[in-house]
């Protein structure tokens, strides 16, 4: 696997009719930035044109070197993923596809939670975000000799999409070879990550080109580590609540060990996620009267 990072903004050819562009916003919930993808040959789409910046903008538009753009797709939006995409349509002139807008896919557990109005996400959702063209589950996008079916893997987002191409498939957020995927209800839904996780096992593709990191070689082996992981973790909070009733930070405290200081926080809000599928799932519940509502501080203990 690929160590170092490519340099922000060059071209990085990476098989043949495709290639990445770098964007300039490492951090740590980013990795080295925003992975941009160019597929195609004389026309070609532009796959996560990434955060809102002039700089990656210019980079994009010399990497395409004048070549048509035929389509704009959009994994998600958040805001490392989808604000670059309108500017982009407006100096090629593509239509930007995706599933929906940033409200979009949310689960009914999910449209509860976030009507509660006491349970934010963690990352930053482009609130402005509006495809041109909305996908559906399954739809084929067909360019320059590539088709792409896009698959809808809610998650990380609601309007989360993989696109697959071949036995290849452009991951975005909700797989990655560096780290695991946040998810922060209530944009993110566990439930819905695990079966997406489970829908991605079943097209058995190879490989995977990440929103962010270097390329997955084996995107199966990938996603049996994810899985593994997150049924992990759900063991660890259930182990660690059979002691007693606790607290999201509580239980944060208690399981993450080897996680920096700066990233306590998205681990606590994955220790929710889990909290709310357990809930959803009757195996747990937040204290309180019978209908209690889900409160990102409040003690959770095992039904």
């Amino acid at each position: 696997m690929q160590e170092q990072p490519p340099r922000a903004g060059e071209v990085q050819k990476l098989e043949e009719g495709l290639a990445c562009v770098l964007a300039a916003n490492a951090s740590p919930m980013t990795h080295w930035g925003t992975n941009s993808y160019i597929l195609g040959g004389d026309r070609v789409a532009v796959i996560d044109p990434g955060p809102a910046s002039d700089a990656h903008l210019a980079a994009l538009l010399q990497a395409i070197g004048g070549r048509t753009v035929s389509h704009i797709l959009v994994t998600h939006s958040h805001v490392d993923h989808s604000p670059l995409a309108r500017p982009l349509a407006r100096a090629t002139g593509a239509p930007v596809l995706a599933f929906g807008d940033s409200l979009a896919g949310r689960s009914e557990v999910m449209q509860v939670l976030a009507a509660q109005g006491d349970l934010t996400g963690s990352e930053g959702v482009d609130p402005d975000f509006t495809p041109d063209i909305c996908l559906a589950d399954g739809d084929t996008i067909a360019g320059d000799g590539w088709t792409l079916r896009a698959l809808h893997t809610p998650g990380h987002l609601g309007n989360h999409m993989c696109f697959q191409w071949g036995d290849v498939v452009f991951t975005g957020d909700h797989v990655m070879g560096w780290a695991t995927s946040v998810v922060s209800p209530p944009d993110g839904d566990l439930t819905d990550y695990m079966a997406s996780c489970h829908r991605l096992a079943a097209t058995q593709a190879a490989r995977a080109y990440a929103g962010h990191g270097a390329p997955i070689p084996n995107l199966q082996h990938r996603l049996a580590q994810i899985i593994a992981h997150r049924q992990a973790r759900e063991a660890e909070i259930l182990a660690a609540l059979h002691h007693g009733p606790a607290t999201p930070q509580q239980l944060t405290t208690a399981i993450y060990h080897d996680v920096p200081k700066a990233l306590l926080p998205m681990a606590q809000r994955n220790v929710l996620a889990h909290l709310v599928d357990l809930t959803s799932r009757g195996v747990t519940r937040p204290e309180g009267p019978a209908g209690t509502p889900i409160d990102p501080d409040a003690a959770f203990s095992i039904i």
